[in-house]
């Protein structure tokens, strides 16, 4: 009783204080974030940008517990306002453009780190409700040795002509595979209102039997499933260290183009633990939180303010390779246009399959 007491009256504290926080703020919000004892995610595995090194230094700084639910960005957001106040997640992290959306539906609650300032104003929303802690550009992820007689491809365009299996996950779910489709789309004279060129390709590529619908992961590479898998850099170069032959594969930006976007964390409105969830956002924007993303090959959003060891800085792609990457510029745009892409995509790319 004591110790909910104490989380009590401290979370009425903090629940009032959502601008950057001064260092005796701070400390008010490691304690109440220590009297809760835990914080539950969901969309932040282990394995995904490193978030095990985040969770293991929350549990040894502040002795909070975790426990993670992988699920999709519309997952994340369904389920936070399915349950309510019988929330069993406190934080989520979401691809950017389901931010918005997540604010939209009112099931989120602002706070912003004590780092917000080099925070870009592009990469977070100003009350506080979301901000990406790492940015993501779509890649090619290619096994070397299942090409079938094709050169490795370099470009979009190089897509259309190979003989390979290529894959860009489930457009429905996964803001990964979205924003692979406005890559595409990009790099071909569309734009966040028109994916046209993007949805041509795929549905090239779907005609020739060459579109796998498993989702690009490890597991499916090593199957053989897929030959090519359209993901993002800090996926592809986890997904390459990890697997059995490493030097099999290779990751790059697609040089006629791509997208940069990321990643954001929110915190459930009805959140059990809110001051852990805020305790954890806190930690992801300090200098020891990127450089943990930066380990999981993810790139941090305030790189420009950091010196990441050399060691963690020689796994990511190199920065020549990002000359022709671009952010989403009409979010507006985005938004309706990515709610339209599933039934898009089964109308003009999933009706060619072979």
């Amino acid at each position: 009783m004591k110790k909910l007491f104490l989380a009590s009256l401290l979370g009425s504290t903090i629940a009032m204080c959502t601008a950057a926080m001064a260092a005796d703020d701070l400390k008010t919000l490691e304690a109440a974030a220590k009297a809760e004892g835990a914080v539950n995610s969901v969309g932040m595995p282990d394995d995904w940008a490193n978030w095990a090194g985040t969770w293991k230094d929350l549990s040894d700084k502040y002795g909070l517990k975790h426990i993670d639910t992988d699920m999709s960005s519309a997952q994340e957001i369904a389920k936070f306002a399915a349950e309510k106040d019988n929330a069993s997640a406190d934080i989520g992290d979401v691809g950017a453009a389901f931010g918005p959306i997540a604010v939209k539906q009112g099931v989120v609650q602002p706070y912003k780190p004590s780092t917000w300032d080099q925070v870009p104003a592009w990469a977070k929303d100003k009350d506080g409700n979301w901000a990406l802690a790492y940015t993501g550009t779509i890649a090619f992820i290619v096994n070397k040795k299942l090409l079938h007689g094709s050169e490795a491809p370099t470009k979009w365009a190089d897509l259309k002509g190979g003989k390979y299996k290529v894959s860009i996950g489930d457009v429905s779910t996964a803001a990964q595979a979205a924003n692979g489709v406005l890559a595409a789309a990009l790099a071909n004279g569309g734009d966040e209102k028109n994916l046209k060129p993007a949805l041509d390709l795929f549905a090239d590529i779907a005609k020739q039997g060459r579109l796998s619908m498993s989702n690009p992961t490890i597991a499916t590479m090593e199957k053989g499933e897929i030959e090519v898998g359209v993901v993002w850099d800090f996926n592809g170069l986890s997904y390459k260290a990890k697997m059995a032959n490493p030097d099999d594969y290779v990751v790059l930006i697609p040089s006629d183009g791509s997208v940069i976007s990321g990643y954001t964390t929110i915190i459930n409105k009805y959140a059990k633990n809110p001051n852990a969830a805020k305790l954890a956002r806190e930690y992801i924007f300090s200098d020891a939180g990127q450089i943990n993303l930066a380990k999981g090959n993810a790139r941090p959003i305030r790189a420009e303010h950091l010196t990441l060891p050399a060691e963690v800085q020689a796994k990511l792609l190199p920065n020549e390779q990002y000359k022709k990457v671009t952010p989403i510029k009409d979010a507006d745009a985005w938004e309706k246009t990515s709610k339209a892409l599933p039934q898009k995509w089964q109308e003009e790319v999933i009706i060619n399959m072979q």
